[in-house]
């Protein structure tokens, strides 16, 4: 249902509104926000006594004023069961965002469901269960009943193993601290659940699997290190579109030069230019040119590699680092594995009898093992040496008056999903440990991230290394209930044609085995349901905020709340703790994530001792929660008894950086403001490990010959529109007018070759399957190499992506071949859609 924004005007917050923490969930970065809620009959006025920003609001504003909030800010929702005004508007005082808004996070309130302005019609509101051949709203009692019956007798009478699970594993609107410690103590305490994977990759695994092994966590530094660095560089990362207030607060200022004084501050000994940046990426993203604009040409590098050839370029420039001598050895010698240590022999190449696919050793090892010199990477990544040897200039040369460069890279899904990611995660912690760029103001080696983190749970140590391949288990026909937690592999997983074929297959089998037992007893639709999973089908509990693909071929859908509906906790990038608390109720009937585990955990508990096994079913116990909050307590409060949800209020929408380090006077909590500060790393002697990782090549099965086959490179990543926001703007007119299809970035020749103007709907196709996209024309495109929107309900890029994973079952979304041909002229839908540059000039 289309909604109409309120423009006409908008409702003065009064002075004695209720205001509430809020933390933008749409992505990693953690905006902070303050909620306001009020009666439907109230509002405030003009006067300074008279509205909550406290000034004269019969005047006119400046620029950047706090009292103001655009429409998309407000919307009337359900508190405590009756209408209030809501308005969530950022937080000017977080240090975060600074006052800065999202596309995404600016529309917080017009993406939660509300009956008087019709927003976010299509979020669930009750259980559904699958009767009479289409889905029926019950009750959480019958719901409940049916899954923990079938699921209790497929685990006793096939074993745990036959239990498949999908599941959030941070945080965002499904996630925080919270909903993972309910699922994970459901499924990883109460029972030993293996055959398990997370929401965006079809195994239960880490994407930085490398780093930790190397002593070094992943969300090492703070974001003010992105405003004391010397050079900044993004490696497989567009922070603009997606990381888009820590660029715009945190980096663009140093860019700018405008963060001289804090530099001089806390460095006074040292020179501080603008910063420089260099950009690793395939193509020139809306990053490159806006760094541009803020540093100059000049101060800009962008390196378009051949994709999945990091490893090769992060080698060179390890190795001419080290011959030029810009290494700290005394960094090295004191806080990295040494020669001197016993150690095993080197080897080569490691793979999955040990799950690390690189060698963990020594500097020296790691320097011997990785060589490759400037011309050998410049033929493999398709870059000049010369830009190569630049790229370690800016990284490590000491500046003029002798001290140290302060690097800062940043990394995200070019990396971790592409090529050979083990080995090159490794490889940029080798080049910052070697420059002794860990630990330090001005550095880090961080994923940029996705999601927020949020994650608590028992030991997962029983799923092994590597996880098992759980999407080719159930193309395989293993499993036999499979719950699936607020995510949807038909979008985001690969081999995603094949998958979404067998799944609805061996699912129908069961809906039909439902149907034919329609009017009889829960006992006979039990045993129906069992006997259609004996013959190879797919029983499904769908626990979502929406009714989406998979949802709608499940057989029990649970309804669950979002962030703003319940109280959150999570971190950001920079480690940062805050509590999100709730403002308003949740649609109908739905409930948190982890309310919702506990009540499966508690029918489970009363079903497993109707049928006689009360030793399995005490390990249900322990799920007495009746609030979020209740959970937060059994879960990270444990671990941590000094984070209360009452210290996260007070602390606001700053928080705290974990780890926590105890209570100042004032009841504040203290936090970690960088990791490894001291030069101990996250090893068991403290030592950091350097990866020995050479270049070995594509080495993702199957991704050589799709690179000879087809004669379209197709990359693929997100827009700051629809960013960890689509599942909610599927329906809203607001953004679909703008991406009715996901689109495909195209060089112009490249589009006269196929036949292709701007705005026509292509398929693109490959031996995996097909999907389908919006031409978008692009002239910074290299001819024959692409760019799609990832995660489109409307054209699915996992269609075509192939079923090779790495090592550690990560999958390798990032190196696809394809081709394209024209489906249709511009439909309707686009005709009004601007194919401009994306690029800007001032």
């Amino acid at each position: 249902m289309a909604y109409k924004r309120q423009i006409d005007r908008l409702p003065i917050i009064p002075a004695d509104a209720t205001e509430h923490n809020a933390v933008c969930h749409y992505c990693i970065v953690g905006c902070g926000y303050k909620a306001y809620t009020w009666p439907i009959n109230r509002q405030g006025g003009t006067a300074p006594d008279q509205n909550k920003f406290g000034v004269d609001l019969s005047e006119q504003q400046f620029q950047d004023t706090e009292a103001w909030y655009s429409p998309s800010m407000y919307n009337i929702v359900q508190q405590d069961g009756r209408d209030v005004h809501l308005v969530v508007k950022p937080d000017v005082d977080c240090v975060v965002n600074s006052g800065l808004a999202s596309v995404r996070g600016a529309r917080m309130a017009e993406n939660h469901p509300s009956a008087i302005t019709g927003t976010q019609q299509h979020r669930l509101t009750d259980p559904l269960v699958w009767r009479y051949g289409s889905y029926q709203p019950t009750s959480w009692d019958d719901a409940y009943d049916l899954v923990a019956r079938v699921t209790s007798r497929i685990i006793v009478e096939n074993g745990e193993d036959d239990l498949i699970v999908s599941m959030f594993d941070h945080g965002g609107s499904g996630g925080g601290y919270e909903n993972t410690w309910g699922t994970g103590k459901l499924y990883f305490e109460s029972m030993k659940v293996k055959n398990v994977r997370i929401h965006n990759r079809p195994a239960y695994n880490s994407e930085v699997h490398a780093t930790r092994d190397m002593g070094i966590g992943e969300l090492n530094n703070a974001y003010e290190d992105a405003g004391l660095a010397d050079t900044l560089v993004a490696w497989g990362c567009n922070p603009l579109e997606c990381q888009t207030n820590y660029f715009l607060n945190h980096w663009v200022p140093n860019l700018q030069g405008i963060t001289q004084s804090r530099k001089e501050e806390l460095m006074p000994d040292e020179a501080h230019p603008p910063a420089r940046v260099i950009f690793v990426d395939p193509r020139r993203t809306v990053s490159v040119n806006a760094a541009e604009q803020a540093a100059g040409p000049e101060n800009v590098l962008h390196l378009p590699i051949n994709s999945g050839t990091d490893l090769a370029l992060a080698n060179a420039i390890f190795t001419h680092i080290v011959d030029q001598g810009w290494h700290d050895t005394d960094f090295i010698e004191s806080h990295t594995l040494r020669e001197a240590e016993d150690r095993p022999p080197l080897f080569p190449a490691r793979g999955a009898a040990d799950g690390r696919p690189g060698h963990l050793s020594s500097f020296e090892d790691a320097i011997d093992a990785n060589r490759m010199s400037l011309d050998e990477a410049a033929e493999i990544c398709g870059v000049p040496a010369e830009d190569i040897r630049t790229a370690a200039e800016w990284i490590a040369q000491p500046k003029e008056e002798g001290s140290r460069r302060r690097t800062m890279i940043g990394y995200e899904k070019g990396i971790i999903w592409g090529n050979d990611n083990y080995r090159t995660n490794g490889a940029l912690v080798n080049i910052s440990l070697a420059t002794s760029n860990i630990g330090q103001m001005g550095g880090g080696c961080v994923r940029m991230g996705g999601h927020q983190e949020g994650y608590v749970r028992p030991d997962e140590s029983h799923v092994g290394r590597p996880a098992a391949y759980v999407d080719q288990l159930l193309i395989n026909g293993e499993g036999g209930v499979h719950h699936i937690w607020d995510c949807n592999q038909y979008r985001t997983t690969l081999n995603a044609a094949e998958f979404k074929r067998v799944w609805n297959r061996r699912t129908n089998m069961v809906k039909d085995a439902m149907d034919a037992a329609a009017g009889g007893t829960r006992e006979e639709l039990v045993d129906a349901i069992v006997g259609a999973i004996q013959e190879g089908g797919l029983f499904a509990v769908n626990v979502e905020i929406i009714h989406n693909e998979m949802g709608k071929q499940a057989h029990v859908v649970l309804p669950s709340a979002q962030q703003g509906e319940m109280n959150l906790t999570s971190m950001n990038g920079e480690r940062r703790m805050r509590l999100a608390e709730k403002y308003m109720d949740p649609p109908g009937n739905a409930k948190p994530d982890c309310l919702i585990a506990a009540g499966i955990a508690q029918n489970m508990e009363r079903v497993l001792r109707e049928m006689g096994f009360d030793a399995y079913a005490d390990q249900f116990t322990g799920y007495d929660w009746q609030t979020e909050e209740d959970a937060f307590i059994d879960g990270y409060q444990s671990r941590h008894p000094d984070v209360t949800y009452d210290r996260l209020r007070v602390m606001g929408t700053n928080g705290f950086q974990e780890p926590p380090q105890g209570v100042d006077d004032a009841g504040h909590i203290i936090g970690t403001e960088r990791l490894y500060s001291d030069g101990t790393f996250s090893t068991d002697d403290g030592r950091a490990r350097f990866m020995a990782g050479p270049w070995r090549g594509q080495v993702t099965p199957g991704k050589a010959v799709e690179m000879g086959t087809y004669p379209f490179f197709i990359n693929n990543g997100r827009s700051n529109l629809n960013w960890q926001s689509w599942f909610l703007d599927q329906e809203n007119d607001f953004v679909l007018d703008r991406w009715p299809y996901p689109f495909i970035e195209m060089h112009p020749d490249d589009m006269a070759a196929k036949g292709v103007t701007a705005g026509d709907v292509v398929e693109v196709f490959n031996d995996n399957g097909a999907t389908q996209a919006m031409a978008y024309p692009t002239d910074t495109a290299k001819p024959g190499e692409t760019f799609m929107l990832f995660g489109s309900p409307r054209g699915t890029q996992g269609n075509i992506v192939g079923p090779g994973v790495n090592e550690l079952v990560i999958p390798v979304y990032k190196q696809t071949w394809a081709d394209i041909r024209k489906i249709s002229d511009t439909p309707m839908v686009a005709r009004g859609i601007s194919f401009k540059s994306k690029e800007y000039a001032v």
